[in-house]
């Protein structure tokens, strides 16, 4: 069994999917539906851009989504069929690209969403007050437990369960400043503050989630056809209503992707696949279990490799 996992924010880079658009013409045909949904050439600034527009958050969402998509596309014209996977899981905003690659979300819908959640993230923390940090060393019980001896009156979080070794924390700056040191002093090998330029994933994104819940109230979220292991439940879900609520809680809850990869494997998961740009997932699942097969997708030279694995 496999399952076919989707990159969030941190993975994007210039030229990501160009190589995809220049040889085959159903992933060229991904990135002009997304210019042409969001009224902007986002394709010229993927591939010929500066990185740190591309790493604007409300640039950043969509353009990894139609990488991941101009991959799966890719795949699919190469003869492998979506459903071939037993369960999709996307970090984060790549919870939406495996929904529209399942089929619950049309392309150009899912590039307005990205959009409008790129933005409501981004505006609901005024710049500079917000950071997030990686602590490396310690599990996920352990920073929690550290979150809450933080200072009262700001707001630290755990944000991401990544692997094992690796929690991402999310609040007002000084608050997760603090949270470093406690563990530094709890023994985390490491703990570096994140580029990133706001606090996801924690409560301050409350704002945000009020404006997604508002967009996603318009949208008809249908049922997927492989099942998503959900960020926020870590389990599997096959129901678009309630996927939709899920992505509206997503916005301020935890990525429990450690838990995800390790439901998967439980249901007989060996083999995994990340569907477009970057490798920060493939990494992630290589620490939770050294066992599982892991694949890149992301080039023509690793959609041909890929399919020769699928058929």
């Amino acid at each position: 069994m496999h399952a076919f996992l989707f990159p969030g924010q941190g993975a994007q880079a210039i030229g990501m999917g160009k190589d995809l658009a220049e040889n085959f013409l159903v992933s060229k045909n991904v990135f002009e539906e997304v210019n042409d949904a969001l009224g902007q050439d986002l394709s010229g600034l993927i591939w010929n851009g500066d990185i740190e527009t591309l790493t604007l958050t409300e640039n950043a969402q969509p353009a990894l989504m139609a990488t991941s998509i101009a991959a799966i596309k890719a795949l699919e014209a190469e003869g492998i069929k979506f459903d071939q996977a037993s369960y999709i899981a996307g970090h984060s905003l790549g919870e939406y690209s495996a929904l529209c690659a399942a089929g619950s979300l049309s392309l150009t819908d899912t590039a307005k969403l990205l959009r409008i959640r790129g933005k409501a993230m981004q505006d609901a923390v005024p710049f500079g007050l917000g950071a997030m940090a990686a602590i490396l060393g310690l599990d996920f019980e352990t920073v929690s437990q550290i979150t809450n001896l933080s200072s009262d009156d700001q707001i630290c979080q755990a944000a991401n369960d990544n692997d094992p070794g690796q929690v991402v924390i999310s609040g007002h700056k000084n608050a997760v400043d603090q949270t470093i040191e406690l563990a530094k002093d709890a023994g985390a090998k490491r703990a570096v503050l994140l580029p990133v330029s706001a606090p996801f994933h924690c409560s301050l994104m409350q704002p945000a989630a009020d404006i997604m819940a508002k967009a996603l109230n318009d949208i008809k979220l249908e049922d997927p056809i492989v099942p998503l292991v959900a960020n926020v439940r870590a389990n599997e879900q096959n129901n678009g209503d309630m996927i939709k609520d899920l992505l509206i809680e997503q916005v301020t809850g935890s990525v429990r992707w450690r838990e995800s990869i390790e439901f998967m494997i439980s249901k007989g998961v060996s083999e995994v696949f990340e569907i477009g740009a970057g490798k920060a997932l493939s990494g992630m699942v290589r620490r939770i279990d050294r066992e599982i097969s892991v694949n890149q997708v992301f080039d023509t030279s690793s959609v041909h490799a890929a399919v020769l694995k699928l058929k």
